[in-house]
């Protein structure tokens, strides 16, 4: 598996559930936090996808 992939799986589930959240008034602290998180989490996977595209496994 690719390096970077679940990270970035990741971080866009958590961004949805943010996003689901956040129209509850009663939520709307911990959806933003959520939204904050799962972007960091994409980013970063992202990242690691980019950095290494090109590198050969073994």
């Amino acid at each position: 598996m690719r390096e970077g992939l679940i990270p970035t799986v990741l971080g866009t589930a958590v961004t949805a559930t943010g996003v689901a959240l956040r129209g509850k008034s009663r939520y709307k602290t911990a959806a933003t936090a959520a939204i904050g998180f799962g972007l960091a989490h994409v980013v970063l996977g992202a990242i690691d996808l980019v950095e290494h595209r090109n590198q050969k496994w073994g």
